[in-house]
Order: C-alpha cells, then structure tokens, then sequence
C-alpha cells in the first residue's frame, strides 16, 4: 500500500464498471507488515497467510526460517502469480463464498489477516471457520486492520470530506471501518474460540515542519511512537492484533 498504510502500493485496474473497483485484478504488493510479524511466536512452523496479496509477509518470514510452511489463499489470480515466488502453495478463493472446506482437516499454528477483514462482507464468519476448523488449539492468529479515526481521516471528514481512494484507509474495496475501540470488540470477541493476547498501534503524530526540517528522525520517531501508545486510537493508522485460540467448552 501507500506509505500510509504498508509501504509501496501498486493497483491495476482500479474500477469495475467505472464504479467499484474489481479485487479479482488488484494487486496488493507492499513491504511486509513488520509489526504484525514481530508479534509472530518463534514455534510457528505451519502458516496461513489469508490474504497474502504478492506474499510479502510470507517473503520475510521465509528470509528468517524458509522451512516455514505457508499457504496463501488470495482472491486475485494476479497476485497468487507473484505470491507463489514466496510460499508453499497460493489458492484463489473467493472468500465471501467460500466454507474453507478446500483446506481440508488442515490445521495451521499461525493464521494471519493482514489488512484483508475490511475487504470481506462478513469477517466473523471468516474468522469463526478459520479459528475452529484450521487454527489449533494454542495456535496464534495475527490480524491488522485500518483505522478509520486515525487523525489524517478525521481532518478529512472534519473538512466535510469523505471520499473512497484508490489505496489507504479509505481504500474503495473497503467494506467495513473499525477503530482501536472497536477492532477486537467486533472481530475478536464475536467468536469464542478466540482470545485476544495482546493489541499495539502503528502510526504517528502531526509534527509537520519540526518532522521535516528541526527533528532527527531518531527524536520524532520517538515522540511518534510515545504519542501513538497514548493515544492509540488518534495518532495509531493500523491496529495490530495476537489472538490466541483457546479450548473449546
């Protein structure tokens, strides 16, 4: 994506019917999440990169361990071309329709969300299959979502504008916005197999010409990251979640 959002974004096609923009001829190729991985437990060796856009994520892991078992699923026949360069196996799915049952009886130590929840008409469901048929027990699911009330999109909609974008936190495939204050509430907590363990924010703060002209990057990286834990749900652009999945009762 943008730099606001996961580094270098590329679209290709970007409107269907010039209105909508058609995710089965989007591409999604970025840096990597880095947070999101850091949070990784180290005995992950069996991964699913839900999806896993031109495999990114799975490119970084695999440059730590590339023993790593990954399997994509991505709904752009596009990216899984670029993906399958990085991971075990890539499937083009439809996620809206799909029961997940293609997977088998598989079951994965690590299943991950990178930005792909708001892009689905129902994220619960999504989250439900996964964490009951393909995450095992004690396994780790990471999941990161946009931030709507970051303070960049308040300032657009306090200036009475709300416009979809082509990349970003108005991305125009998005289906679904959630806040610090909402994204476990309506994610995690609706399925009960999940726990979360622990959640964090990605951003920073509006210091403009100080950041660009007086601050050493080291100094306003600093103040960013103070600023985005104290007020996670205005300075922070992503929310990054670990959940863990827990015994059934």
């Amino acid at each position: 994506m943008k730099n606001s959002i996961l580094g270098r974004f590329e679209v290709g096609h970007a409107l269907a019917d010039g209105i909508w923009s058609d995710r089965r001829s989007v591409v999604y190729q970025n840096e990597g999440n880095l947070l999101l991985l850091s949070l990784l437990l180290p005995n992950a060796r069996t991964i699913l990169d839900v999806g896993c856009g031109a495999g990114d994520n799975a490119r970084l892991i695999r440059k730590l361990n590339e023993n790593i078992e990954i399997i994509g699923i991505t709904l752009s026949a596009e990216e899984a071309k670029h993906a399958r360069r990085h991971m075990t196996a890539v499937h083009v799915i439809d996620l809206d329709v799909s029961d997940l049952s293609f997977l088998g009886e598989r079951r994965f130590d690590a299943i991950i969300f990178s930005h792909v929840l708001e892009h689905v008409k129902d994220p619960q469901r999504i989250l439900s299959l996964s964490a009951r048929q393909h995450l095992r027990v004690g396994g780790q699911m990471l999941i990161a979502v946009p931030n709507v009330l970051y303070y960049k999109t308040r300032l657009q909609f306090l200036a009475g504008h709300f416009e979809y974008e082509e990349s970003g936190i108005l991305d125009r495939t998005h289906l679904h916005f959630f806040t610090w204050d909402t994204a476990d509430r309506y994610l995690v907590d609706t399925v009960k197999e999940l726990k979360l363990a622990y959640k964090v924010a990605e951003g920073s703060a509006p210091l403009w010409v100080l950041r660009r002209w007086l601050l050493p990057v080291a100094l306003s990286t600093k103040i960013d990251a103070y600023l985005v834990r104290l007020f996670p749900n205005l300075f922070g652009w992503q929310i990054v979640m670990s959940v863990s999945r827990i015994e059934e009762h």
